[in-house]
């Protein structure tokens, strides 16, 4: 049986050093995938892959190489989205296991990206609903919804070629 590869989303990823040592206990081959070159830890089966910088560039890569029974390490909800539903693992920073249930868009401090059937106009006004998950609740005072304004400040088309992604900034919480 051929061992799973396991493929890190590189550019923020804090556990560069425990995915190495991980790795070489188990001998799986490793690929950092990143906009940049980087240092990463060396190892035997460790490699770089440095993507073209744009927009979820590495994401794709990733997708597009990862394979049923491979493990991707990845912070990126959306990515682990994808890469689950080809059949491969997807482990957080912290080793905790995305599945099915995990929302399907990535919160950040300033916005967020979603996949939408609309092809929203830049510049855009939304109000938003963000469903927050049971371990952010409390920073945000119990709330299980979090509503802010917020302005589209980039869209693409997704891979399915009806819908597409959508970047938003937050302009201000709603109340």
């Amino acid at each position: 049986m051929e061992h799973p590869h396991v493929y890190v989303d590189a550019d923020a990823c804090p556990v560069k050093s425990e995915v190495t040592r991980v790795a070489e206990r188990h001998d799986l081959p490793v690929t950092w995938v990143a906009g940049s070159h980087m240092r990463v830890p060396e190892g035997g089966r460790v490699r770089i892959e440095v993507v073209a910088q744009g927009f979820d560039a590495a994401d794709d890569w990733i997708v597009e190489h990862v394979a049923a029974g491979d493990i991707v390490v990845t912070a990126d909800i959306a990515l682990a989205s994808r890469c689950l539903a080809k059949g491969a693992a997807a482990l957080g920073n912290t080793g905790a296991p995305f599945t099915e249930d995990t929302h399907t868009f990535n919160v950040s401090s300033g916005g967020l990206c979603f996949e939408s059937r609309h092809n929203l106009p830049m510049g855009c006004r939304l109000a938003l609903k963000i469903a927050l998950p049971p371990a952010l609740r409390a920073k945000f005072g119990g709330r299980s919804l979090y509503r802010v304004y917020a302005a589209v400040c980039r869209v693409e088309r997704a891979t399915e070629a009806s819908s597409f992604r959508v970047g938003v900034r937050f302009l201000s919480e709603i109340a």
